[in-house]
């Protein structure tokens, strides 16, 4: 943003810092202007024509703005991917553990990689790893939806889950 003497436009249209309308005159006039009121002049829409220019206190402007814009973050949900591994010939009794793992990271808002590991000649059975996931997909479908189906990565099997949206 261009504030006072930045300002290079010949002709601006003028507005007050409570909106109201001064018309349209010379950049100087409305420098000018901004002085002897103790405010600055802001350019506010440089790509208008004439470009619109508002008087205002310009550092009262930024420190709203700024406390915007923390307020924003603030509301911003950050999601964090969590990472369940498995190997293609796993046991259901640690299948279900992996399960309840993921269970555990949803709940938490986060997202999950569920991954299915090769190794060797398990490499050839791509679709077991796959049935896998699928187990994993279908057990999870009550609290989860699939973000990325299952793909195969150079030795690994990945698929994302995120939390379903809170309804």
């Amino acid at each position: 943003m261009r504030i006072n003497e930045e300002i290079r436009a010949r002709e601006v249209r003028v507005i007050t810092a409570d909106g109201e309308q001064l018309g349209i005159m010379s950049g100087r006039a409305a420098q000018q202007l901004a002085v002897e009121r103790h405010l600055d002049l802001v350019e506010i829409a440089p790509t208008a024509k004439p470009p619109v220019c508002k008087i205002m206190d310009y550092g009262k402007f930024r420190y709203e703005q700024q406390k915007r814009e923390k307020e924003a973050r603030k509301k911003q949900k950050t999601f964090d991917i969590k990472e369940v591994k498995l190997r293609p010939g796993i046991e259901d009794h640690d299948f279900n553990v992996k399960y309840k793992n993921a269970v555990r990271f949803l709940e938490d808002g986060d997202k999950v990689k569920v991954t299915i590991m090769f190794r060797g000649r398990e490499l050839s059975h791509p679709e077991l790893g796959e049935v896998l996931l699928n187990k994993m997909a279908e057990q999870l479908k009550e609290i989860a939806v699939v973000e990325r189906v299952p793909k195969l990565e150079g030795k690994n099997m990945i698929m994302i889950v995120a939390p379903k949206p809170a309804k």
